[in-house]
């Protein structure tokens, strides 16, 4: 057709930015190309300053729409101005946004041919102008589930998985580590109150955010032990309580601990992970001793978990941060685990005079007399607590008490975070056993 090889030369020689976009307040009909113009008079509006370089584009003959390359311009060159590069700089923005007059984008497109730093920023506006455009399909890709799945069918599984009974204390030790990520150096000092029940009084103990993290990094430092892994307290250290080892870390440090701890807390909870992954099944079964009770390493971990959850918590209170609870398929296991430790927690308080005496003795592994603890919302179930014998089973039918409780607030309740008097439970059968089974599990609590 007429005027191809001019039309060619023109494409060859245009520039490796792409041209603006159209404005998307036009709403012409940009698929066709108008009839001839009637002639209107030099100083008619509109029309463009400069002389004319080329001639005017030979019409085709016949009817009917013609295509125009695409990004093609206008046929009549505009007039160039002269712009120094500062000023072609602040063009930009206005360049990307379709915004500068027809003289102004073909001196900014010149430009960028020539320098490279303007012509990086101009590709990076233009992208960020396509994320911003208002007639932009926002409807997924009708192919994109399809393309997902079979990326994830695709993809190998972990040589080398890590246990169920391990993913409480990957998940906790992961959302603190985000937490301490998002925290400035100065909230590293905040003051954290540490709140914790001792014979059925309350202990208040005053930390640091650092200093909080240190004691979990000294009692995570039982289960590295029992696995043969390095102590943070060194070697040779003595068999002392979770307290006992805090006390013992913080007075070692030389100076008040900052934002350094994280990195070695970090690194330990994933030696943790790590090395119980490698070890086998029969790793489960370790036992961790915490100096005044033992607890095989599958319910440890899951006390790690239980432990790093509350003094995150008690962190974000701290910082002002929002902190949620666990999932509630991970908050049904620590629950599980605190019902579990409750009948033997409960005899070791009626030997020293805090709980009432036992009724009716039952054998080792058979069904006694019981408590129904429900726990409601996420991560709730039903319970059957032995009263009498820690050796008991709990038993539906031997229920003679039932206490109703929220799931975060019977974890508060076991932390020591609440009373048993401030816990709202609802309460029904024998008030003596409830009152000896929520002290109980308050007694659960510890620095």
């Amino acid at each position: 057709m007429s005027g191809a090889d001019d039309d060619a030369d023109r494409v060859a020689r245009a520039p490796r930015i792409p041209g603006p976009r159209r404005s998307a307040d036009d709403h012409a009909d940009l698929t066709t190309r108008p009839g001839p113009a009637e002639p209107r008079e030099p100083d008619e509006p509109g029309e463009p300053d400069g002389p004319e370089e080329e001639g005017p584009v030979e019409e085709p003959e016949g009817e009917g729409p013609v295509e125009e390359p695409e990004g093609e311009g206008p046929v009549e060159e505009p007039a160039v101005p002269v712009l120094g590069h500062g000023v072609l700089k602040s063009l930009l923005g206005a360049w990307a946004l379709s915004a500068c007059s027809a003289g102004e984008t073909a001196a900014v497109e010149a430009h960028l041919t020539e320098c490279g730093p303007c012509a990086d920023e101009a590709l990076r506006l233009r992208d960020a102008v396509a994320l911003l455009h208002r007639d932009r399909d926002l409807d997924l890709d009708p192919l994109l589930r399809s393309r997902v799945l079979e990326n994830c069918l695709g993809r190998r599984p972990a040589r080398i998985p890590v246990p169920d009974w391990v993913t409480p204390y990957d998940a906790e030790t992961a959302r603190l580590d985000a937490l301490l990520r998002d925290i400035g150096d100065s909230e590293w000092h905040a003051p954290v109150r540490l709140k914790w029940y001792e014979e059925d009084r309350p202990v208040r103990r005053k930390a640091t955010v650092a200093g909080v993290i240190g004691h979990l990094f000294a009692v995570d430092g039982l289960v590295a032990g029992a696995l043969g892994l390095d102590d943070p307290l060194g070697g040779g250290t003595p068999e002392l309580s979770p307290s006992e080892r805090t006390e013992a870390f913080w007075s070692g440090l030389g100076r008040p601990p900052g934002r350094g701890l994280r990195e070695p807390w970090r690194d330990q909870s994933h030696t943790l992970i790590r090395t119980v992954s490698f070890a086998g099944r029969g790793v489960a079964d370790l036992t961790v001793t915490y100096k005044d009770f033992a607890l095989p390493l599958r319910d440890s971990l899951l006390e790690r978990a239980f432990e790093c959850w509350l003094h995150a918590d008690d962190i974000a209170n701290a910082v002002a941060y929002p902190y949620d609870p666990p999932c509630g398929a991970h908050l049904h296991e620590m629950i599980g685990l605190a019902t579990r430790l409750l009948p033997a927690a409960l005899a070791g308080r009626r030997r020293t005079g805090l709980a009432s005496p036992a009724r009716h003795l039952v054998a080792a592994g058979a069904p006694g007399r019981s408590l129904h603890l429900e726990v409601e919302g996420a991560g709730g179930g039903h319970w059957y607590i032995a009263l009498d014998s820690p050796a008991a089973i709990g038993d539906p039918d031997q229920a003679v008490a039932q206490v109703a409780m929220e799931g975060v607030e019977f974890c508060q309740l076991v932390a020591g975070r609440i009373s048993p008097e401030e816990a709202a439970a609802g309460q029904d059968g024998d008030r003596e056993a409830i009152r000896d089974v929520l002290g109980a599990a308050a007694s659960l609590s510890r620095l």
